[in-house]
């Protein structure tokens, strides 16, 4: 069997991301639920933690290529 483990790696790797973009947005909708009034400041903070969530995905994309064998 041949083959590269580490995009295996980044598969499972991605799926924390996706949960954590995933809880980011549904606190953002539950707190405007709550205040529809602090949406512009909520707004902000999804967005940012959203990107940053992202930046991870992506790095580890990166490391997946960096660091095949």
């Amino acid at each position: 069997m041949t083959g590269n483990i580490a995009f295996l790696g980044y598969g499972i790797a991605a799926i924390g991301p996706g949960i954590g973009i995933g809880l980011i947005f549904a606190a953002y909708i539950n707190g405007v639920a709550r205040q529809p009034e602090s949406r512009s400041v909520l707004q902000t903070i999804a967005f940012t933690g959203f990107a940053l969530t992202e930046a991870l995905a992506i790095l580890g994309l990166v490391f997946a290529f960096l660091f095949k064998s």
